[in-house]
């Protein structure tokens, strides 16, 4: 009987354990539901957007790129985020395959039997059928109260400032099934732009889907960086003006300008035309269109190059201003007989007629008395031939590789620049260091990074060089007064102030063939102002006009118009009798 007693209690027992096992059970089920339901919603609802959007990746926000307002001393987005909406389909949940097809067509625009195949996805926890929706259309998507029909917000790229800072920043556009930043800033800066992807760490089943009660993680996606640029919008959109009305009345192939402050470096202006817009950069057909060609073009300069030539002369002491040669029209260097532009012997000139005629026995001349080894050096200092390292993607370096050659033809050419090929950004900057006693600056566009942790990036203004001394560069920078004042710069000069620069009328080499097109030219105007107190630096650029041959016609009066703005808008007084 005693045994018996004893094996009952012991069933209870293991019955008492065994119903404190499922309560124990029961509870912890209980509080995971409820820990599901309402502890840990946040995770789930990340965990149903990530499968919806990214395949459980979290997103983080793109920066903006921002640039400057001198009149508001405030910034201005160019590029910036939209939140719209994203049409997409759980198809497993769709009741009615061809009725919610056809219904729904219409409102997005699409094709019905496109609409009916992406629907009859039923294996696919996520079906998109249109991205980047107004709030309008979500509305009436909304009101159709489709089963299985959803709407998402998503942020979209949008830029403003239409045409004019297509070709500094780009566009995003897809690469793979990812979009990226596409040419200018957004693809130099993608990774700082873009953030890092969060990410979710979850316990799968056999067949990949995630175990609702199982361990799981989420690392916070990081928001890319805003990025604010040394542009001036009111410059910018200026320049922009000024270039692309010349390319029209010119029928020239294209232009460019870029305003540069000759102290810092700090680019204030760098357009081309034509342009683009970036929330349409799909309907541009011609892909050159995209590139700054301020930056990825490179090609012979002309007489624009002069200036760079006498600094190598002046900076030797083997000429001064005043220094004498006879001009005989022409130069012989063994079987190559080298002419003035304009055909003619001018007589007796000075180094400065030299440059105020744009005489290219003169240019040859000066090369001499400075050396061809001289020459050479100061070339390089410049930067000619050489990377900037500007923030923009595909900068060229040029080539000025003939110079190095020992037949003295070579640098006979490039004195007057020809054989020689430079960027736009190199002229400017090349002129810049004129305007700056000497100092060569490494141009910039990025002034900020400003990081979503509250750290900043400043970019401090960098000397590159010393390119001539500043007596050279005063001395040179008088002498290009009087190409504006007295030469074939008179239409880029600006009534009541000084104004610095030089034309060049550069010839276009054939693609295919030695030798170069003789219905083809490239103008080109480089200047500074005030001369004894330089506010800017610029460089214009007119492509094979179609009406005028000599840059003093095409790309001189550009340089005029602008540089009357921006005396006036940086609030210089007149340095003598406005006429």
């Amino acid at each position: 009987m005693a045994r018996k007693v004893s094996v009952a209690s012991s069933a209870v027992k293991r019955l008492a354990v065994i119903r404190l096992v499922f309560f124990i059970f029961i509870g912890v089920l209980i509080f995971r539901l409820y820990e599901l339901q309402v502890g840990e919603r946040a995770f789930y609802e990340a965990l149903a957007s990530g499968q919806h959007d990214l395949l459980a990746d979290l997103l983080p926000e793109r920066g903006e790129i921002l640039v400057q307002d001198s009149l508001t001393n405030s910034l201005y987005p160019v590029a910036t985020n939209l939140t719209l909406g994203q049409v997409y389909a759980v198809p497993k949940e769709v009741k009615d395959i061809k009725y919610t097809a056809a219904v729904l067509a219409p409102v997005l625009e699409m094709d019905p039997v496109e609409l009916e195949n992406k629907l009859s996805k039923t294996d696919d926890p996520f079906e998109p059928l249109k991205e980047a929706v107004s709030d309008e259309l979500s509305q009436k998507v909304t009101e159709l109260k489709l089963s299985g029909i959803y709407i998402a917000p998503i942020l979209v790229r949008h830029y403003l400032g239409e045409a004019d800072y297509g070709q500094i920043l780009g566009f995003m556009g897809f690469v793979g099934d990812a979009r990226r930043g596409q040419y200018g800033l957004e693809q130099y800066w993608e990774e700082t732009l873009a953030g890092t992807q969060g990410e979710l760490r979850a316990q799968r089943e056999a067949g990949g889907g995630i175990i609702v009660l199982g361990d799981k993680q989420i690392t916070p996606a990081v928001d890319g960086a805003d990025i604010v640029l040394t542009i001036d919008k009111n410059i910018q959109s200026r320049a922009c003006g000024a270039v692309s009305q010349a390319v029209t009345k010119h029928g020239a192939k294209s232009g460019s300008v870029i305003i540069i402050e000759p102290a810092s470096g700090a680019i204030r202006a760098i357009c081309g035309a034509p342009n683009f817009d970036p929330n349409s950069y799909g309907d541009i057909q011609d892909l050159l269109v995209y590139s700054n060609q301020v930056v990825t073009d490179s090609y012979e300069p002309g007489s624009v190059f002069k200036p760079i030539t006498m600094a190598a002369a002046l900076e030797a002491k083997a000429v001064t201003p005043e220094t004498t040669y006879l001009d005989t029209g022409e130069v012989k260097i063994g079987p190559n007989t080298i002419r003035n532009s304009d055909l003619k012997a001018n007589g007796v000139q000075t180094m400065t007629q030299v440059l105020q005629n744009s005489l290219n026995t003169g240019a040859i001349f000066a090369m001499r008395k400075a050396g061809v080894e001289a020459f050479r050096a100061t070339v390089a200092k410049f930067g000619f031939g050489k990377l900037m390292g500007v923030e923009l993607p595909n900068e060229r370096a040029g080539n000025i590789d003939s110079i190095k050659e020992k037949n003295e033809i070579y640098a006979a050419t490039a004195s007057f620049g020809q054989g020689i090929s430079v960027t736009e950004l190199q002229l400017a900057a090349a002129f810049g260091a004129i305007a700056n006693r000497g100092k060569l600056m490494k141009p910039y566009i990025v002034q900020e990074v400003r990081y979503p942790d509250g750290r900043k990036q400043i970019a401090a203004p960098l000397m590159v060089g010393q390119a001539v001394t500043a007596e050279t560069a005063t001395t040179l920078g008088a002498m290009l007064v009087q190409v504006v004042e007295q030469g074939h710069g008179k239409k880029a000069g600006v009534s009541g102030y000084y104004v610095a620069g030089k034309t060049g009328t550069a010839q276009v080499p054939y693609e295919d063939r030695a030798g170069y097109d003789p219905n083809k030219s490239i103008g080109t105007f480089v200047g500074f102002a005030p001369v004894d107190a330089p506010k800017f630096v610029m460089a214009v650029r007119i492509n094979e006009p179609g009406d005028v041959i000599f840059a003093e016609s095409s790309a001189a009066p550009v340089f005029g118009e602008l540089a009357k703005f921006l005396l006036e808008y940086y609030q210089v007084p007149p340095q003598r009798e406005v006429k």
